[in-house]
């Protein structure tokens, strides 16, 4: 489908460098990235169901809830297929990498954020189903 918007020059012009330092084919392509990218921040996870596949991040201080967050992660093995984690001083950076309900992901993402010693937690939808 072909389309067609106003957009400041400016603000054209800084698109124009950041797609092309990225090294994609097209304005097209970044465009199509741009609203992919758009759609997903504004996906909530209340309106998600079926299944889907997701990445979880989130940093914690290590010392205050390590034994929680583990805890919490052998709760939800049915979801959570693959794990990451880094040391960052006294602070450890986790992703999770999960694929199964989205009410499961939704209940093992909120679990998460209920710690005081979690920063942040963030959700990247990968598919749905």
């Amino acid at each position: 489908m072909r389309t067609s918007f106003n957009i400041p020059d400016d603000l054209l012009s800084k698109f124009d460098e950041t797609w092309q330092a990225e090294g994609l084919d097209s304005r097209s392509r970044g465009v199509r990235e741009a609203m992919q990218a758009y759609i997903e921040v504004h996906t909530r996870l209340e309106d998600i169901e079926g299944d889907v596949v997701v990445i979880i991040a989130f940093d914690y201080e290590h010392e205050a809830v390590i034994e929680e967050v583990h805890d919490v992660q052998h709760q939800f093995q049915d979801v959570i297929t693959a794990t990451n984690h880094i040391h960052e001083r006294e602070w450890c950076l986790e992703t999770l990498f999960c694929s199964g309900s989205a009410p499961r992901v939704r209940d093992l993402t909120y679990r998460l954020r209920d710690f005081d010693a979690v920063s942040r937690v963030k959700l990247m939808l990968l598919a749905e189903h």
